[in-house]
């Protein structure tokens, strides 16, 4: 089998021959992936002020991270401080029928992509969208005190990701990947209620309109979110990518996946497991995720090694022992 339908094979649990792997640094890789590029008219800044770097986002909001530490940030200035601006809030916009032809050429321009999962990462989602624009304290607060005009919102951002999902599809691609963060180490962000108050119409019509054009839709999400795994395999969801399994009761999420036909994509837990530097450990958590979730099992490495106090050699030795897991070692 190709790569390809490896990876489509336990997306659908259909007797895969192996799990599927997405590994960096030249390592074993089932994956092609294509970029959609900036919107019209952005141009990415940034600039260092002390021990800070600051950057811009395509919505207009200003970010803040540490020179030193991780790659990521948070929201110092947001673009939507008063809902009074909704209204004249620019969402950012890409020419479709362009970006349409940029995948299918980049997927034509390297003959790999034939024989691999052809994956194009979108650059936010609703609520990650939202949260930004608003500042993740305000955010919550509207939730409780502003539901028309965070409906607003949510639609307006929706649009812009629904375009996208089209291009995507016509473009060529065998699924879409998107975060969304949901969760802390014990629970939601916010209520099931609300959740499904805010975000189950529009996800399902989103996940909907993916599966029109054959997409398969992988969703990352940190946290322990398990309250709401089963509205979003209900929604359309075809893959959780969690980098942080071992915070759920495994064989639950799993019976879940089973009962819903839909895969794990992730590392050996990056919190639990890899920053302990345990190579016995390391090699049993590898093991256990093929035990539970095999037939519908993706693993990865996690890219910011440094991020989560990882060195390179413990990476390899979960990356060994799946190699031997899964017949190729």
């Amino acid at each position: 089998m190709t790569s390809r339908e490896i990876i489509l094979a336990n997306l659908a649990r259909d007797h895969p021959p192996r799990p599927g792997l997405t590994f960096d640094r030249g390592r074993a890789n089932d994956f092609f992936r294509a970029g959609i590029g900036d919107p019209i008219g952005y141009t990415p800044k940034r600039w260092t002020e002390g021990k800070f770097e600051y950057y811009d986002d395509k919505w207009g909001n200003i970010w803040r991270r540490m020179i030193d530490g991780c790659k990521g940030g948070e929201v110092v200035e947001p673009a939507l401080k008063d809902f009074s601006r909704l209204d004249d809030l620019k969402a950012p916009q890409w020419d479709l029928e362009a970006l349409t032809a940029s995948i299918r050429g980049q997927f034509a321009d390297d003959p790999v992509s034939k024989e691999k999962f052809r994956c194009v990462g979108l650059p936010g989602w609703v609520f990650a969208d939202a949260r930004y624009l608003r500042k993740m304290e305000v955010y919550f607060m509207d939730m409780a005190m502003y539901p028309e005009e965070l409906h607003r919102l949510h639609q307006k951002i929706a649009g812009v990701y629904e375009g996208l999902i089209r291009a995507v599809g016509q473009g060529g691609a065998d699924g879409f990947f998107f975060c969304e963060d949901m969760g802390t180490q014990n629970g939601l962000l916010f209520s099931p209620k609300m959740w499904r108050e805010y975000f189950g119409e529009l996800y399902a019509h989103l996940f909907g309109v993916a599966h029109e054009y054959g997409l398969k839709v992988l969703m990352h999400s940190c946290g322990k979110n398990f309250e709401i795994v089963p509205d979003l395999l209900e929604a359309g969801v075809d893959c959780f990518q969690l980098d942080q399994p071992a915070l759920y009761d495994m064989p639950a999420l799993a019976k879940l996946f089973r009962e819903h036909r839909a895969a794990l994509w992730s590392p050996v837990d990056i919190q639990k497991i890899m920053p302990t530097g345990d190579r016995n450990k390391i090699e049993a958590g590898a093991r256990e995720m093929f035990d539970i979730f095999q037939g519908g099992l993706l693993y990865k490495n996690y890219p910011d090694l440094p991020g989560i106090g990882v060195a390179e050699e413990w990476d390899d030795w979960a990356y060994e022992e799946i190699l031997r897991l899964s017949g190729l070692a």
